[in-house]
C-alpha cells in the first residue's frame, strides 16, 4: 500500500513562490509516474505537472515556465516549485501516483494540501 502526503500550502500574495512536498511511504518515485494536481473552488480537478519514471516531464500548457516538478529519489519526496503566484493558483493541490500492472491501474492520491494566493 502506497501513502502520499502532501505539505507547503499555504497563504502567499501575488508574484510569491511556494513550494509543495509530496512525501511518499515506500520507495516508488523510480517507478511510477508521479503527478501534481489541483482543484479550483467549484471547477473540476485538472492534471499541473507530470513526472515520468524515466525522468521525462510535463506540463499543463497554461503552467509551463512558471512550475517544476523535481523529485528526491533518496527521500521518496515528490516537489511542486510555484513561482509568479496568481489569484487563479489558488485550490486544493493533490499529489499523485499510478502505473499499470499489466492491464490494472494502480493509483494513489494524498488528502491535498491548500494553496491560497490572495493580496
Amino acid at each position: 500500500q502506497v501513502r502520499l502526503e502532501e505539505s507547503g500550502g499555504g497563504l502567499a500574495q501575488p508574484g510569491e513562490s511556494l513550494r509543495l512536498s509530496c512525501a511518499a511511504s515506500t520507495d516508488i518515485l523510480s517507478l511510477y509516474v508521479m503527478g501534481w494536481y489541483r482543484q479550483a473552488p467549484g471547477q473540476e480537478r485538472e492534471l499541473v505537472a507530470t513526472l515520468f519514471n524515466h525522468g521525462m516531464r510535463n506540463y499543463a500548457d497554461s503552467l509551463r515556465g512558471r512550475f517544476t516538478i523535481s523529485r528526491d529519489n533518496a527521500q521518496n519526496t515528490l516537489y511542486l516549485e510555484m513561482n509568479s503566484l496568481k489569484p487563479e493558483d489558488t485550490g486544493v493541490y493533490y499529489c499523485n501516483a499510478k502505473t499499470y500492472l499489466g492491464s490494472r491501474l494502480e493509483e494513489y492520491w494524498g488528502q491535498g494540501t491548500q494553496v491560497t494566493v490572495s493580496s
